[in-house]
């Protein structure tokens, strides 16, 4: 029997839909910063994703003791999507296919992107504000090693099997929406791991040659 087309894909953001390796290293960028001491950390299980954001914004406050959401909005307003998002996306929709993001980056950039590419929805981290819009607590909604199971809650409310999901990322920690994915896309990687665990690999820098990819085999 022929698989049952694609009715779900779950995109990473960040390398992904757009251009730039990180979203949080775009604003550690933007001030002079950068967090690799952090990241050693996380990725070594020292800390977790909380302790991970509340060292991110604490450099932040170095040069912007205030900082607000909107601040952060503003400095990632110019991160360029990535050549040939529009076009995929685009192309899926008219394929009535659902498209959203899981993403460990900044949910200030996954919502214009979602709004900007008309997407279904946006998962990314952010934070709560207080009244003034300055940033408070961080709050994880997609836990970088635990995507999989963000993916397979929004599978489970959106009654789609991983049967019926493809998934495209460019890291390690995309792996986990490989797993509740049938066709699993390593777009552009950056590493050897996301490249074993996928279907198929696209290692041009252009988002089109992945159409033909999700299509496959559908009218």
């Amino acid at each position: 029997m022929s698989a049952p087309p694609i009715r779900l894909v779950a995109f990473d953001m960040d390398g992904t839909l757009v251009d730039t390796v990180s979203s949080w290293g775009y604003v550690h960028h933007h001030f002079g910063e950068n967090n690799d001491e952090s990241l050693r950390a996380f990725m070594n299980n020292e800390i977790d994703d909380n302790e991970f954001v509340r060292r991110d914004v604490a450099l932040w406050r170095r040069h912007l003791p205030e900082i607000s959401h909107a601040d952060l909005t503003s400095i990632l307003s110019s991160v360029p999507l990535m050549p040939g998002a529009a076009e995929l996306i685009r192309t899926l929709r008219e394929h009535g296919i659902s498209t959203v993001i899981v993403s460990g980056g900044l949910d200030h950039l996954a919502d214009r992107v979602r709004d900007e590419l008309g997407m279904d929805e946006s998962l990314a981290n952010g934070f709560e504000t207080d009244a003034r819009g300055g940033l408070g607590r961080g709050l994880i909604r997609v836990p970088v090693k635990r995507k999989e199971e963000v993916l397979r809650a929004v599978q489970r409310r959106r009654q789609i099997p991983p049967e019926e999901t493809a998934s495209v990322g460019n890291s390690e920690i995309d792996v986990g929406l490989f797993r509740a994915s049938r066709i699993r896309v390593a777009f552009h990687p950056q590493d050897e791991t996301v490249v074993a665990n996928a279907t198929d690999v696209v290692r041009d820098k252009d988002m089109r040659a992945i159409i033909p990819v999700i299509l496959e085999g559908r009218p």
